[in-house]
């Protein structure tokens, strides 16, 4: 396990960064972050207090399935379905098939950064554009 790296970005610089990238003109750092949001609200949708009770209990107990995990936070089925699968789009959790086609979540980091600028410098700004 380890730390999973969030970022802040419009979606107007998310898309210049990938094609910079695709371009070969940046090459992103190791410690750069790897999942972006387009704003720190949708972030906190994602990650509320809720959901990371969720994610803890995954960590600490690796449910069997969906309904073992059901039971242990009394969340609704298709609730913990819905929420998982955006949670995996993330990266957040990792859905594997378990015998008989059962869901098992795994959480593949212990630490979620986020990385929120409070502004852009001049050169991001030319870089974005």
């Amino acid at each position: 396990m380890g730390v999973l790296r969030v970022g802040i970005a419009s979606y107007a610089e998310m898309k210049a960064r990938t094609i910079a990238i695709a371009k070969g003109l940046c090459k992103p750092d190791a410690k750069e972050p790897k999942v972006w949001f387009t704003s720190a609200e949708s972030f906190a949708r994602v990650l509320s207090e809720k959901n990371r009770a969720l994610l803890r209990v995954i960590a600490e107990c690796s449910p069997g399935s969906l309904t073992d995990l059901a039971t242990r936070t009394g969340r609704k089925k298709p609730n913990l379905s819905r929420t998982l699968k955006t949670m995996e789009r993330y990266g957040f959790v990792v859905l594997k098939r378990g015998a008989r086609g059962s869901i098992l979540p795994r959480v593949p980091y212990h630490t979620i950064s986020l990385a929120l600028p409070l502004f852009r410098d001049a050169k991001a700004k030319s870089d974005a554009a």
